[in-house]
């Protein structure tokens, strides 16, 4: 790439809409250009490097045994229909029809389609195994995109299936895809946990995600101090309270609390501390209200809630609702004479003569127990938080954020049910395929490196994934010994198959060096002044010194640095 006659740019001013350190430094660095909210292109230096990670991707998969294919993006919403997903995804689907009236949706995912593909072979259990991948874009109609890439409408993603006769020989295909995404993400140089998760809309027998750690990050992840326990908040059990408190029961009263509808007002008022309060949300699950209790120093944990249920849609009740199953305002709901069902975390059970909402605007109830109200389920349903238990080991656990970059599931025979993917087996008994989905978003890995590999000066790429392995800058292009020792370098280097940048703009040295610093390019040669004594500068974008090689022996010295840090 030659800078004086390729397509090449920087900003000099940070992105004013980019609200993460890599949307910011991938717009300002010319790899991406936003279109549309949660939209972007590629630019050129942005392709290089999507390219360099799918090339990764494509020999992970390869060498684990998947075979490619490619699929359609515009899909029959009849698939959806049979699988029971086209209400479950709901406005996330791009939809349109055709001139027929015949409804479609821009793919969102491919689970029925790799479904299909797989009916053209599987009739006998000697068909299987197999795994089909690709890689090639998804589309959804995000309500709030943000963070650069990692919150898009729009973005390519790899996506594979296994395909088994039964469960153990699905846990193997599993193992081999789960090793797989391992190399994936130490090639791309990434700081990475694994962590369990929510299976969500894909259902199944168990997922976990490859989180990328960063502050950036939109996931919650639990840890612990002593062990290897890892999960997602949404999934993370919480070990329940065993200490019930050592007070004799009293019967319960009604107390004033005006203009007391939180639990920092309520408590404020009351002067008591926060241990003794109870908080009552209404919810709205699959259209039927329920009163949902946690400790009020806690966060009602609405995965937990799906999943106790076994519902589509969770969320808080209108304003109109809580009225009128409370009797009061929003903020003053409690469980003592509702007549909807309860559902009740489990750690009140340890608590008593605590505090609740009356049902009554303004008012709450003082040394309320469970015996005063009836729950239908007493189940964990909170949010576990930093400095409890660990669920694993009894250790402490403590919270980092992460990006998920990678997952994968263990979907059993959920779609293979419904859409009649089965096989024969040895007694001639027909049974259906055992799947397993394993996804990697592109863009987000990009994404997340950066947000990982940065400075005050711009990205800082690892070498697997650099647009280019080397920049050359000259100096003065009006001198001839410089113009010549930088394009020997920059030929010689070429043809052994590295890619290099030539700078020979007509611009300043410090912009030059600025720019090569801001797109993050591992090596950086200077061609200057030395050259009369043979000499070319070396300098590593991580390192803060240059270091002077004969202009022969920067070459081999180079070639060196790449093959020790290339994986």
């Amino acid at each position: 790439m030659r800078l004086s006659k390729d397509f090449f740019y920087t900003l000099r001013e940070d992105a004013k809409d980019e609200d993460s350190v890599s949307g910011n430094l991938l717009v300002k660095a010319g790899f991406i250009k936003k279109v549309s909210n949660g939209i972007y292109m590629n630019m050129p230096l942005g392709e290089k490097v999507t390219k360099n990670i799918i090339n990764i991707v494509r020999e992970e998969m390869n060498r684990a045994g998947a075979n490619e294919l490619s699929m359609p993006h515009m899909l029959p919403m009849e698939y959806f229909e049979r699988s029971g997903r086209a209400s479950g995804f709901g406005p996330s689907m791009f939809k349109f029809s055709d001139r027929y009236g015949k409804p479609y949706a821009l793919g969102p995912t491919h689970e029925e389609f790799f479904v299909y593909a797989a009916q053209s072979k599987v009739k006998s259990y000697k068909d299987l195994p197999f795994n089909l991948y690709q890689i090639g874009d998804k589309y959804r109609d995000e309500p709030r995109p943000r963070l650069g890439l990692i919150r898009v409408r729009e973005f390519i993603m790899k996506d594979a299936y296994s395909f088994d006769a039964n469960e153990d020989s699905m846990k193997e295909s599993y193992q081999k895809m789960f090793d797989a995404y391992h190399r994936i993400f130490t090639r791309l140089g990434l700081n990475y946990k694994v962590v369990r998760a929510d299976t969500g809309i894909m259902g199944g027998l168990l997922s976990e995600e490859f989180q990328a750690v960063t502050d950036t990050g939109e996931d919650i992840l639990v840890l612990c101090d002593s062990c290897d326990y890892s999960s997602n908040i949404e999934v993370s059990k919480c070990v329940p309270t065993s200490n019930v408190e050592d007070e004799e029961e009293r019967n319960y009263s009604e107390v004033y609390t005006p203009n007391s509808g939180t639990i920092e007002e309520v408590t404020s008022y009351l002067k008591l501390p926060v241990d003794k309060f109870v908080k009552t949300m209404i919810y709205n699950i699959d259209s039927v209200l329920y009163a949902v209790m946690v400790p009020a120093d806690r966060e009602v944990n609405e995965v937990k809630l799906q999943k106790l249920l076994n519902a589509e849609s969770v969320e808080l009740a209108s304003e109109e609702d809580v009225t009128k199953v409370t009797n009061a305002r929003v903020g003053f709901a409690g469980p003592v004479g509702l007549s909807i069902p309860i559902i009740m975390d489990v750690d009140i059970k340890s608590k008593k003569n605590f505090i609740v909402g009356a049902n009554k605007s303004d008012y709450h109830l003082i040394d309320v127990n469970i015996k005063d109200f009836t729950a239908t389920y007493i189940e964990d349903i909170k949010n576990i938080k930093e400095g409890d238990v660990c669920p694993k080991c009894g250790g402490k656990v403590y919270f980092k954020k992460g990006i998920e970059v990678g997952n994968t599931f263990m979907l059993g025979t959920k779609y293979s049910e419904k859409l009649g993917l089965n096989y024969l087996d040895k007694e001639n008994k027909l049974n259906p395929v055992h799947m397993g989905c394993y996804g990697i978003g592109i863009g987000r890995n990009m994404a997340a490196v950066v947000d990982q590999s940065n400075d005050e000066k711009g990205i800082i790429w690892p070498m697997n994934i650099a647009p280019y392995k080397v920049a050359i800058v000259l100096i003065d292009k009006k001198n001839e010994a410089q113009v010549q020792a930088a394009e020997k370098l920059y030929a010689n280097l070429t043809a052994s198959g590295i890619d290099v940048i030539l700078d020979d703009r007509d611009e300043r040295a410090g912009v030059k060096f600025a720019d090569m610093e801001l797109i993050g390019i591992p090596i950086r040669v200077t061609v200057g002044k030395k050259v009369t004594d043979g000499l070319v500068e070396l300098k590593m974008r991580t390192d803060s010194d240059n270091t002077d090689y004969k202009l022969d022996e920067a070459e081999d010295v180079i070639k060196d640095i790449i093959k020790r840090e290339t994986k």
